[in-house]
């Protein structure tokens, strides 16, 4: 570990070279592909040579992957491709994304051994190897169309692919942690890991609650330090943790309980928290990817002229985020933003999806506005939210535009149109041009309100094939569909 951490020592000195060496590396293994004949590998010397490779979105690589999933090889990558991660993005149908022997090994195994290295770093003298480690992943289904490849939840394919030394601190069994019926697994996972010594908890946090008050049932105790009094980390990513914060707190009643936040996608390990006194996410660029950036407003998809290598983005712009990388992705758009909050070292925070926003009506409405002004409702008026959706509500003849939201309380506000209030005033603070589109009314209305009854999203997640630990509820649309879906689920439940 003291070793690992010179080294990221060393990345957080000198990372354009480490960039660009890693880039050279690449590009020398692309050479061996198909996709680098066909895109002249052999004449990219430089990185404005690569410029020429064409940008990519998931269609425009699909046809590759599926005749990778079907057993060709030396497509993409080198190597053979036996493992696809299915995305836990929030598109209508599944997405595939080949993990090859070097991306979980060099990417997503040594993110997650950095991850307990800079923990272990800020918390000298801790004990987490003393006990289990609880990791609340997704299934593995197996893809039968070669005898020894198969697809599953990111997180499955790491389970199923552990080794040993990290398997024995491992809980539950694989059997439990595999299993594909989110509600079954739940149940199974909470009687089996009640009397372990638990140290460490992974997963999403709206999941990992879920499984958490299912535990302090089956064990009647109050509080998780109960069950588990070693209990010291839990580690999330996946979505905002702050309005789940409260909750998870509340639950384990440990005021030196540590939280630590990763970025951790199919596509990639691309960040960790690394400072404790703050939420930020070290960039970590030696996990065989190669960063390119678009400006969000220049965003035009795989059409965007304006791409940015590391060294020359700015703080406090949203970039969509282009990745090349051990796994036999090239340029390819990922989907998520990022801001950058730091150049020395590169820190950042996510912002949201390239597809989810609101800007119907000129306001660029972001995930991560959204998310503030959540939180902020939720601190003003004691209250606490389990998932949460906004989308558009048109122009009419009689009214002006506005917000549509709904929302899943845990708990219910002191007063539901303070909530709102707060709300909008927060969207106002900390977004100029919604604040613009509000002024007296003209564009924008204050928000609406829908509140719709415990298990709705999970019922809406169930709908779309899409109930589990990896997958997440669209946060804004630009359309109603998702908004419609939501609120028809919620009337057939109050019937």
């Amino acid at each position: 570990m003291k070793k690992r951490i010179h080294q990221i020592e060393l990345f957080r000195k000198y990372p354009h070279e480490v960039q660009q060496e890693l880039f050279h590396t690449l590009i020398e293994k692309g050479r061996k592909t198909v996709y680098g004949l066909e895109n002249n590998f052999d004449k990219i010397k430089s990185y404005e040579d690569y410029k020429k490779v064409p940008l990519q979105s998931y269609e425009d690589v699909k046809p590759w992957i599926d005749k990778v999933m079907q057993g060709s090889k030396g497509l993409l990558w080198p190597s053979e491709t036996k493992w696809f991660a299915k995305s836990s993005g929030t598109a209508s149908r599944s997405k595939f994304i080949p993990v090859t022997r070097e991306s979980l090994e060099d990417c997503h195994y040594k993110g997650g051994k950095d991850l307990l290295a800079l923990y272990c770093d800020n918390h000298p003298n801790r004990k987490i190897y003393n006990g289990k480690h609880l990791i609340i992943g997704g299934s593995a289904k197996v893809n039968n169309l070669t005898a020894d490849s198969y697809f599953g939840d990111l997180s499955a394919i790491i389970v199923k692919n552990l080794p040993w030394w990290v398997e024995i601190r491992r809980t539950p069994s694989k059997e439990i942690a595999l299993m594909s019926e989110w509600q079954s697994k739940i149940e199974r996972m909470a009687k089996s890991t009640i009397k372990e010594d638990v140290y460490i908890i992974a997963g999403v946090p709206s999941w990992t609650i879920v499984f958490m008050k299912r535990v302090l049932e089956i064990s009647g105790k109050s509080n998780l330090k109960q069950v588990w009094p070693n209990l010291e980390l839990f580690m999330h990513g996946g979505v905002n943790f702050e309005p789940y914060k409260d909750q998870l707190e509340q639950l384990i009643q440990d005021p030196n309980m540590n939280y630590v936040e990763t970025y951790n996608a199919s596509e990639g390990f691309f960040g960790i928290q690394d400072q404790v006194d703050s939420d930020e996410m070290l960039l970590m660029l030696d996990y065989g990817i190669f960063f390119e950036f678009i400006p969000m407003n220049e965003f035009d998809g795989v059409h965007s002229k304006n791409v940015l290598v590391l060294e020359e983005v700015e703080t406090d712009t949203n970039y969509a985020m282009v990745i090349s990388t051990n796994g036999g992705l090239w340029r390819y758009i990922v989907g998520d933003t990022i801001r950058f909050t730091s150049q020395h070292p590169y820190r950042f925070k996510i912002t949201g999806r390239t597809k989810s926003y609101i800007n119907t009506f000129g306001e660029e409405l972001i995930v991560e506005h959204a998310e503030i002004a959540i939180a902020e409702a939720c601190k003003r008026t004691r209250s606490q939210i389990r998932e949460f959706s906004a989308a558009p509500f048109y122009m009419g003849e009689s009214h002006t535009g506005k917000h549509e939201w709904v929302l899943e309380f845990v708990k219910y506000p002191d007063e539901m149109d303070r909530f709102v209030s707060v709300l909008d005033e927060k969207l106002r603070e900390i977004n100029s041009d919604y604040d613009a589109k509000r002024y007296h009314d003209i564009i924008i209305e204050k928000p609406i309100l829908n509140v719709v009854k415990s298990g709705t999203f999970d019922s809406w997640l169930k709908e779309n094939g899409k109930l589990g630990g990896q997958n997440k509820i669209p946060r804004l649309s630009n359309d109603r569909i998702i908004l419609e879906q939501v609120l028809r689920i919620s009337e057939l439940k109050m019937r």
